[in-house]
């Protein structure tokens, strides 16, 4: 995948289209991505027992991962990924607008 946990992405198509937020969680095998505070869900959730609580509880679904593009802070905009060698064989990411290496 283009992206990483951890990263900050910002949305491009979509009903939350033009929001940035960071990944939590990627799942690879289905392309998918949840974002902190985008593809807001509701669930009702029954109470499980005397001390746990029901309620209306809010949560981030997974979105497809190709509908994010990583947010580079030194371009203020969404950029397109690349990879390149380092010297001592390395393999890095980069941004392909300012070039700046994402993986620290």
């Amino acid at each position: 995948m283009h992206v990483k946990s951890g990263d900050t992405v910002i949305v491009i198509s979509g009903k939350d289209k033009g929001k940035t937020g960071k990944i939590l969680k990627i799942f690879p095998k289905e392309n998918k991505v949840i974002v902190e505070g985008i593809n807001m869900l509701t669930k009702h959730k029954r109470a499980q027992g005397p001390t746990d609580q029901g309620g209306i509880i809010h949560q981030e679904g997974a979105i497809d991962a190709s509908k994010v593009m990583y947010y580079c802070d030194k371009d203020k905009t969404g950029v397109r990924i690349g990879h390149k060698f380092l010297e001592d064989g390395t393999k890095v990411r980069i941004c392909r607008k300012c070039g700046e290496i994402l993986d620290k």
